[in-house]
């Protein structure tokens, strides 16, 4: 029996490290794959969604295979039987690996924090690297300051100002992310402080990405 295509693939992407990509494409393929059949595709060199899921003494609900030959990147659409890929990729906007997967990708995600150096350089990429290729998308706020929203707030603002989409919830920084990385669990498998406001903030991202795929 052929395999199915993947309905969805989903590609996180920010030519900057250190913003939040692998948290995002950790979390919400644990929160797909409770629907759905979902592979996780590692396209980063530095293997960080590898070294995550590794850690672990209890397994992930989604699948994850690490690849970064542009060759195989670029079949992802063929023989892949998932509902959903989603594509942690690395932070280098002129990689192999990132022009295999944008011309594939049925929507990008583009997380990063609201600090203006961050969301500055961000747009750039939207503009420069998104936008042309006419893929649906939207910018996810990630580390956000729980104690000091407004700064989420105005950079949500910016965006909607530049015409750039943006998701409307955000993730807010809690220490939970960190303990999850190191125990090698989605932040839905983790237990103690603001574990679940920080399990929430990644489900209401995707039920809105929900949203719009059926938009």
């Amino acid at each position: 029996m052929p395999l199915s295509p993947p309905s969805k693939i989903l590609v996180v992407l920010n030519g900057k490290g250190g913003v939040g990509k692998t948290t995002t494409a950790i979390n919400l393929a644990a929160a797909f794959a409770e629907t759905d059949r979902v592979l996780l595709v590692d396209a980063d060199p530095q293997g960080s969604a590898t070294w995550w899921a590794g850690r672990g003494d209890r397994p992930m609900r989604f699948d994850l295979k690490q690849e970064t030959n542009p060759v195989q990147l670029t079949a992802l659409r063929q023989g892949e039987d998932y509902a959903i890929v989603v594509v942690d990729t690395p932070p280098a906007l002129a990689s192999d690996a990132l022009a295999a997967v944008i011309p594939i990708a049925d929507y990008i995600l583009l997380p990063t924090p609201p600090a203006p150096m961050d969301l500055t350089a961000l747009i750039e990429t939207v503009r420069s690297t998104v936008t042309p290729k006419g893929i649906a998308h939207r910018v996810l706020l990630t580390r956000v300051d729980p104690r000091s929203l407004n700064e989420a707030v105005e950079a949500q603002n910016t965006l909607r100002e530049l015409g750039i989409p943006a998701c409307s919830a955000f993730i807010r920084a809690y220490k939970a992310h960190e303990r999850a990385a190191l125990e090698g669990l989605p932040i839905m498998q983790m237990h103690g402080n603001n574990a679940r406001e920080a399990e929430a903030d990644y489900r209401s991202i995707a039920e809105e990405i929900r949203r719009d795929w059926e938009g």
